[in-house]
């Protein structure tokens, strides 16, 4: 089953994931249905087992910063959920999309019934900080070209010679999930067809997986460089 293998269950006890699982509820949405708002009581974790979720925040201004986007197998929520917390950000199906759903706490009874499930909530926190770290040192290190690149290759099907990607959401989202204006990622992709990508509505088509792959582990002084 997906959710064993998820990020928050696979090291878990056998018989401890089987007993989250039983009590677990499965939530089928449309695209565009709201999972939870900002502010409210957090009570639950979720686990992605088909389409993609958003995770985002609405600014002063109005403007929404995506903060996360999690698809199949990953789970969000952890934090916040076993602190009886609110939700610091809002939730939305980006496709549609089938979700499982454990309660908080089901789940702490089980860390206090059984420790070892507790590595588990280690690894799924460590995985969200990694992913956080990286997308803070793509900003930082990668040009907006590069971004879009390393985006496409993450969703490849293929690992070497042309391949089609099709991009799971709208551009739009695309372009907060990578920090840009969606302007700039229009422009981004003009740029990338030099390195052999044409995109076609929601499909990206790469000439030659290796050849972008380079492009994206280029420094970024020589990327800035290039058309």
């Amino acid at each position: 089953m997906l959710a064993r293998r998820s990020v928050l269950l696979s090291a878990a006890p056998e018989d401890v994931a089987r007993g989250l699982l039983a009590t677990a509820h499965t939530r089928t949405l449309e695209r565009g249905t709201t999972i939870f708002l900002q502010g409210e009581r957090a009570s639950s974790i979720y686990i992605v087992a088909e389409g993609w979720v958003k995770l985002y925040r609405i600014a002063p201004s109005g403007t929404e910063a995506v903060v996360g986007v999690f698809t199949k197998g990953e789970s969000f929520g952890e934090a916040v959920a076993f602190r009886h917390d609110t939700y610091p950000v809002s939730s939305e199906a980006v496709t549609d999309c089938t979700l499982i759903r454990i309660e908080a706490d089901a789940f702490l009874r089980q860390i206090r019934e059984n420790p070892e499930i507790a590595i588990s909530m280690l690894s799924a926190t460590y995985a969200h900080l990694h992913a956080l770290v990286s997308q803070v040192e793509a900003l930082k290190a990668q040009t907006g070209s590069q971004r879009v690149a390393e985006f496409l290759l993450n969703l490849a099907p293929c690992r070497e010679g042309p391949c089609d990607v099709t991009l799971p959401y709208d551009k739009v989202l695309i372009a907060g999930r990578l920090g840009m204006q969606p302007e700039s990622l229009s422009r981004a992709f003009a740029r990338l067809k030099v390195q052999g990508v044409t995109v076609r509505q929601n499909v990206a088509r790469i000439t030659d997986v290796s050849t972008l792959r380079n492009f994206v582990e280029a420094d970024p002084a020589l990327a800035w460089a290039r058309p």
